[in-house]
């Protein structure tokens, strides 16, 4: 049984004989032909979409530009001016920190620390089956990862960078916080949790097993200045939010 036309749906009779085969008897195309148009056709569409998805999508730059700097389209008064008094805190809290210095006495007496060591603690257990090493490291370990990745947790599933840059802040928070025990690894004479002696001091350990020992007070720095560095960056990072979040306020039609 002859296949229907696929321009006209027509199905070829025992009358069309005379009609040449591979030609509608009806509207006349040559079926060949007209599929592979057909298909071309197809194919370049296909192609065009494509072109206008990424076009509208762009370069991935310009994503990660948008998801950084996404602001609610609708936000009230309130929710807008509590950020601003976070963002003053949270500035004023972290330049502390920093003016502060590479000081176990203003970092180690901050109520903040209080709030990291339960991280910390909690990193060794996490870490403890992947043996001494990773079990010593894994308080640190833990305390400075854990807010980087509520920090994309907030990017990437909540669509809050503002609260991402919170979590940044405190993530280099908490780089400033372990250099002071970095920087005590020969000297061991930072009190531990609970009483325990020194032999207990993780970076004590840490960079004896690497041989390090002699670089504690730089890395101790090096933990500090790249904490600093980060803290900074999500202050930037905040106010260039609200500031776009206020002039897109003030765009809006009253």
């Amino acid at each position: 049984m002859s296949k229907p036309c696929p321009k006209c749906g027509y199905v070829r009779q025992l009358y069309d004989s005379h009609v040449m085969q591979g030609l509608c008897p009806k509207c006349g195309i040559a079926t060949q032909k007209w599929l592979r148009r057909e298909d071309e056709a197809v194919v370049s569409r296909n192609s065009d979409e494509s072109l206008i998805r990424h076009e509208e999508i762009g370069p991935w730059y310009t994503r990660l530009k948008s998801i950084l700097l996404y602001t609610p389209e609708t936000t009230g008064r309130a929710d807008f001016y509590g950020r601003v008094v976070v963002f003053i805190l949270f500035f004023i809290w972290g330049w502390s920190f920093i003016l502060g210095g590479l000081s176990w006495t203003s970092i180690g007496s901050s109520f903040l620390h209080s709030v990291n060591l339960p991280f910390h603690e909690f990193g060794h257990v996490l870490f403890s089956p992947f043996g001494r090493f990773m079990t010593l490291l894994g308080g640190s370990l833990f305390q400075v990862l854990m807010p980087l990745g509520l920090g994309i947790a907030f990017l990437c599933k909540y669509k809050n960078a503002f609260g991402a840059s919170i979590m940044l802040w405190w993530g280099g928070q908490n780089f400033v916080d372990i250099a002071p025990y970095i920087a005590d690894a020969s000297f061991r004479t930072i009190p531990l949790i609970g009483g325990m002696g020194a032999e207990a001091h993780d970076w004590g350990n840490l960079l004896t097993m690497l041989g390090w020992l002699n670089h504690d007070y730089a890395l101790g720095r090096a933990s500090f200045l790249f904490g600093s560095m980060l803290m900074i960056l999500a202050n930037i990072w905040g106010g260039c939010l609200l500031y776009l979040q206020r002039r897109a306020a003030y765009s809006r039609p009253k």
